[in-house]
């Protein structure tokens, strides 16, 4: 084979490998909601579906799976149970491992949050409470829940003021 040959060959492969190739053809991008769309994520985020962000219907959160546990807070009366995705789970789908996340409420109250908190066992992005979605006047539609029974750690000021509810979007910050 002569080195023109050679240098084709590889260009032509270059070319199909970036083609076919699942991450250069955008296998990162989201797919679009369909219902409303209750939480947006900007910032320094590998996989989006509108323009640089990523934005959410319910059921693409319930797509990432299904975290639901039992807890009481400083905010309700007894043990609630919330259903949600994990932060983990949101956050290995949008490729991101590091930094701050600043999440903001619909009233555009904010809390910065370290990605280090989401860990297996950690907080969710809660949806629905004791098995019903919670309306605005309840927290909702989002409210990042913490299980504060479960770790005494998760039993502090630090983390209580984490818990921000109203929820609906977070950008995510070097």
């Amino acid at each position: 084979m002569s080195t023109t040959q050679g240098t084709l060959s590889g260009k032509l492969a270059l070319v199909a490998w970036i083609i076919f190739h699942p991450l250069a053809a955008g296998a990162n991008d989201l797919q679009m909601p369909t219902g409303d769309v209750v939480l947006s994520v900007t910032g320094n985020i590998a996989a989006t579906n509108d323009g640089n962000a990523a934005i959410f219907d319910e059921d693409m959160l319930r797509a990432l799976g299904e975290t639901t546990f039992e807890t009481t807070t400083i905010w309700t009366d007894g043990v609630q149970s919330f259903t949600g995705v994990s932060l983990k789970d949101l956050l290995d789908e949008l490729g991101v491992d590091n930094g701050t996340l600043e999440a903001r409420a619909l009233n555009d109250y904010a809390v910065e949050i370290p990605v280090s908190d989401a860990v297996d066992g950690g907080p969710i992005v809660a949806y629905a409470r004791n098995n019903n979605a919670m309306s605005i006047r309840d927290k909702g539609p989002l409210w990042i829940v913490y299980p504060y029974d479960s770790n005494d750690d998760y039993a502090s000021e630090t983390i209580y003021s984490r818990s921000i509810w109203q929820l609906d979007r977070i950008d995510v910050q070097d």
